[in-house]
């Protein structure tokens, strides 16, 4: 089983890393809605640093409010804008700033993908699975909206 995950990684590795030149060597971000959070993110190639404040819906009508910070790997770069649009996976580290999270801290992933609509304006929809100990986990869609720009 093993083996095959190995492989398959692998695999997947060496035909995205054709893709590499794709993306800029350097870019900032400037989210201003829920994906990755509300703030900065810093891509390098395929990695990129975020940090920021999160609002999120675990019920109808009640906004639970983190402060946000982790990383993303970027693949399958498509279009032709100078920031490609892409897929991603990220991890990050949440602490809770309101309602039952406040003072804890939590984790998450999330996937999902990055639309360039024009030069660097980006629409970004995924989906985050985030854990507290004491918590169920909590899975919820992540809209965003931002500008990147290259360095």
């Amino acid at each position: 089983m093993f083996k095959q995950i190995f492989t398959g990684l692998l695999l997947f590795l060496v035909t995205t890393a054709q893709a590499q030149d794709r993306f800029p060597a350097h870019q900032i971000g400037l989210n201003g809605f829920r994906n990755p959070s509300i703030g900065l993110e810093y891509q390098h190639r395929r990695v990129s640093m975020h940090a920021g404040y999160y609002p999120t819906n675990f019920e109808s009508g009640v906004t639970t409010e983190f402060l946000k910070a982790g990383v993303s790997y970027w693949f399958l770069p498509w279009g032709k804008q100078p920031v490609p649009s892409a897929f991603y996976g990220g991890l990050s580290y949440l602490r809770g700033q309101t309602r039952d999270y406040r003072d804890l801290n939590a984790l998450a992933v999330e996937a999902g993908l990055r639309w360039v609509v024009w030069k660097g304006l980006n629409l970004r929809l995924g989906v985050i699975v985030l854990g507290a100990e004491g918590k169920s986990l909590q899975v919820n869609p992540t809209p965003g909206i931002g500008y990147s720009f290259t360095l």
